[in-house]
């Protein structure tokens, strides 16, 4: 083992960083599994390595507006315009010759607006989910690299970026629900690196950070019965390895927590 360092994914270079799955019909670059509880997939799609095409999103057919009968008469006596209103009351406040909407005013007591971090509106789909939280929080992946050669990655972040995982933790009432917990999705070395020990490095740094976050505890959702190159959340005894307890006990979907101190 060489040097190890772990990085924040936060642009295209370290975005370009993320390892292959070992299952390469997957691809943690195209996954939305855990984002979209509905359609989400883990399938490897070269589509979303693309840059995503800034512009305008398409606007939504106008739906024509229902006819009702019981208005045909009233419409038509309706007048068209009321000769006694105005387009907008004036303002009286304002000096004539005065434009009264001139936009916000200068205040230069005022805290200037802070320009915060983003991954470009132009960056690949997967690399904007993960940096959804980027200027607020932080970003929610790291990857791991041993002699600059990227073998683990991980995914995390605030229960709310995460859809799926909420619907299963929705099935279980008795977990606590505040604070609510932060999460990690993924945790995943590739088929080589496996046995070193660099996913429970990964999953320390990644706890260590949510603490700094202020998150006070941290849970992910293993599948029980799934082939170890198909889940994405690794198996409960691997997070019993590294301090986490089984909140829940489910036969298919247990849940694993680790309370931060």
């Amino acid at each position: 083992m060489g040097t190890i360092r772990i990085l924040d994914v936060t642009d295209a270079t370290t975005f370009g960083l993320v390892p292959p799955c070992a299952d390469p019909t997957f691809d943690h670059r195209s996954c939305d599994y855990w984002e979209d509880a509905d359609r989400g997939s883990k399938a490897a799609r070269r589509s979303w390595l693309e840059p995503t095409a800034a512009g305008p999103k398409p606007s939504e057919p106008t739906r024509p507006r229902p006819a009702n009968p019981f208005l045909a008469d009233l419409e038509a006596t309706r007048p068209a315009t009321n000769p006694f209103a105005t387009e907008r009351p004036a303002n009286p406040f304002v000096t004539p010759g005065d434009d009264d909407e001139p936009g916000p005013v200068d205040n230069p007591f005022a805290p200037r607006p802070v320009a915060r971090p983003t991954v470009g509106v132009d960056a690949p789909r997967k690399l904007q989910l993960l940096g959804r939280g980027i200027g607020v929080a932080g970003s929610y992946a790291k990857v791991l690299l041993d002699d600059d050669v990227a073998l683990a990655y991980a995914q995390f972040g605030p229960l709310t970026a995460y859809p799926r995982a909420q619907r299963t933790r929705d099935l279980y009432p008795s977990l606590p629900i505040s604070p609510l917990p932060a999460v990690i999705t993924c945790i995943a070395t590739t088929a080589e690196a496996r046995g070193a020990g660099l996913a429970r490095s990964l999953v320390a740094a990644v706890c260590a950070d949510l603490a700094e976050r202020g998150f006070t505890a941290v849970e992910t959702y293993p599948e029980i019965g799934a082939r170890p190159d198909a889940t994405s959340a690794a198996t409960p005894d691997f997070w019993e390895s590294v301090g986490f307890a089984r909140a829940i006990d489910d036969e298919r979907f247990p849940v694993m927590r680790l309370e931060l101190g």
